[in-house]
């Protein structure tokens, strides 16, 4: 029973992960930074990355990877957003690390609806097969779209709402 309550919790904030991070993908590329959607999203992105260390596994699974990965590429990008405020080339990293950690999230959604999802594990039971390849190569190709144009359209602030900004927070 306990095991069944972890994982809900697991899925559910790895779906709020997920759909988070499309608003914040999105917001990026409208050149917004939705700075409350992004602290959800990068809160449940690293909470359902270490969740998933959590369940009773034996020996290194491909999902532990995933898992080291995420939070790896989570590390700079959080650190980039709140420490260095996006100011300069961290701008930069923030954008591509958030595009990274939410293909992530993706690639593990695609993994697990093809294990849980009878039609899907049908077309595709080892996850060799075609039609999983052809679903992860779409994602990937959307993914590698999308974070383009994040990194291209989430231009710098301009200078005079920097200065604004700086002002408010010496006042402060």
């Amino acid at each position: 029973m306990a095991l069944q309550a972890f994982t809900l919790f697991h899925v559910a904030i790895s779906l709020i992960g997920i759909a988070s991070g499309f608003v914040v993908v999105f917001g990026l590329i409208g050149s917004q930074r939705l700075d409350r959607w992004s602290a959800v999203f990068l809160t449940t992105t690293v909470l359902a990355s270490l969740t998933g260390f959590m369940f009773p596994f034996h020996g290194f699974l491909p999902s532990y990877g995933v898992g080291i990965v995420s939070l790896i590429v989570l590390a700079p990008t959080i650190f980039a957003r709140y420490k260095r405020r996006l100011a300069g080339g961290w701008r930069r990293t923030y954008v591509i690390g958030a595009v990274i950690a939410l293909y992530l999230n993706f690639f593990v959604l695609i993994v697990q609806l093809f294990v849980k999802v009878p039609a899907l594990k049908a077309m595709a039971p080892t996850q060799t097969e075609l039609p999983f390849k052809i679903a992860q190569a779409v994602a990937l190709t959307a993914f590698l779209v999308l974070g383009i144009l994040a990194t291209t359209r989430f231009r710098d602030e301009p200078a005079v709402i920097n200065q604004a900004k700086s002002k408010a927070v010496r006042a402060a």
